[in-house]
């Protein structure tokens, strides 16, 4: 059944041209037409980067709830439903928006918009301040959608703290074709005198014109690796900053990479002025979700029909910097429960698939390629397979993530232990198999 709200983006999705443009005049002159509701946001958490923003965001979310505090959250895309955008800060933990609410909102910004020329993702991110704006919290936590300079979420005046997550090559025909060129869009979120954190960065150039774009406007910045720090110490997370170190749980998030994120999250909420306190940060590393990210996946429909001991992981990310991090991930997990790793892949045409099964050689025992439901830029998983084989690995496509577990079970049921299995590339493949084991995010 389609909803309420799903039935009002189809029908703009049905007048205004897909994907991206980037600019900011028209989110400019519609936001006027609804009165500026980006001016009347709690103090606002504004987060760019190529990875690590969404994980960034859940850490900054589940530490401020720990501490009794509501947070809205803007995030995108989404992995099922488009109401996993907008979840609105309460008491107790936040909710995603209910579906008659963002319903309304989307009539009344596409009524405010008068059929003018514009993206659906822009009018999205006006539903996004109009709903922040109209429903109290105490803290707004804003991911960009691309880039930053010209995203249509840059119409944020004076954030509480620019978060600048880890750069690498992606988009680039939207954003350029060098990691310097990224990094400059990404900076394009700071504002003057605006305390700015920059997250662990794999490549120094990026860091440095982030650094120089902070200096010109004069900021307060906090960079990973010289002003703060994190480090796994006898299984627990050591954070440490300029004022103190503390001892810390490892976060709930999979993966060494998120214990950078983690840090990020802790120095970002300190330079927009929270005082947090320690046990509560501890139990926001704890509680911290963020569905389609490495993580197991739920028990479902899908993971019933797996193999008797079959571990199935699911992950969304897919450029050569999110390659990296999960193949690092899955070598620890490897460490200590020692497994035959198999991947089941989908992927966009805006991506770099062989610089992410590089990350995999020596490590994935075979690839499957499938197709990446509900996108025109899938790309076909014949091509996807020969793309693995030119990264080094051997690989073969299937009809679908079902059709790749049913040969990984027949194909090697005899493999003591029984296999771990990554499904991973776009999103939007991640949703379908979330769908379809119904276990949707809520």
């Amino acid at each position: 059944m389609v909803s309420a709200a799903e039935q009002e983006i189809n029908a703009l999705m049905a007048l205004h041209p897909k994907g991206f443009d980037l600019s900011l005049g028209r989110i400019t002159r519609l936001l006027k037409r609804l009165g500026n509701p980006q001016d009347r946001l709690p103090p606002v958490i504004h987060i760019a980067g190529t990875n690590g923003k969404g994980s960034t965001g859940a850490f900054c979310r589940a530490i401020l709830e720990a501490h009794g505090l509501t947070a809205h959250v803007h995030t995108s895309p989404h992995l099922v439903n488009w109401h996993e955008r907008y979840r609105l800060g309460a008491k107790g933990g936040g909710r995603l928006v209910s579906d008659e609410t963002f319903a309304e909102a989307v009539r009344r910004v596409a009524e405010a918009n008068q059929g003018e020329m514009i993206t659906v993702f822009e009018i999205l991110t006006a539903v996004m301040f109009l709903l922040f704006s109209e429903h109290p919290a105490d803290v707004a936590i804003v991911e960009v959608g691309l880039g930053g300079r010209f995203d249509a979420t840059n119409v944020i005046a004076r954030p509480a703290v620019a978060l600048i997550m880890s750069i690498s090559l992606d988009h680039q025909a939207y954003l350029g074709d060098r990691v310097e060129l990224i990094a400059a869009e990404k900076a394009g979120i700071i504002k003057a005198g605006v305390p700015v954190v920059i997250g662990a960065q794999p490549d120094e150039s990026a860091r440095d014109v982030i650094i120089a774009s902070a200096e010109r406007l004069r900021c307060p910045v906090s960079v990973y690796g010289q002003d703060y720090f994190a480090n796994e110490e006898n299984g627990r997370l050591a954070y440490q900053d300029d004022e103190e170190l503390i001892d810390l749980p490892l976060p709930r998030l999979a993966g060494r990479h998120q214990q950078s994120n983690a840090a990020a999250a802790i120095r970002a909420l300190k330079s927009a002025g929270f005082e947090l306190d320690e046990a509560a940060i501890a139990r926001g590393l704890v509680d911290v979700s963020w569905p389609g990210r490495l993580e197991r996946l739920p028990r479902g429909l899908i993971t019933e029909a797996a193999m008797d001991g079959m571990e199935v992981w699911i992950d969304g990310g897919h450029n050569p910097g999110a390659g990296r991090a999960i193949a690092e991930a899955m070598a620890n997990l490897e460490e200590r429960d020692s497994r035959p790793l198999f991947l089941i892949a989908g992927m966009i045409n805006t991506k770099d698939p062989v610089g992410y099964f590089e990350a995999f050689t020596g490590m994935a025992r075979h690839v499957f390629t499938v197709p990446v439901p509900d996108s025109e830029a899938g790309l076909d998983p014949e091509f996807l397979a020969d793309t693995a084989d030119e990264a080094g690995l051997t690989a073969e496509s299937a009809a679908d993530v079902e059709a790749a577990m049913i040969a990984v079970t027949r194909n090697w049921n005899r493999l003591e232990p029984a296999p771990r299995v990554l499904i991973c590339g776009s999103l939007y493949l991640l949703g379908d198999v979330l769908r379809r084991n119904g276990t949707p995010p809520i």
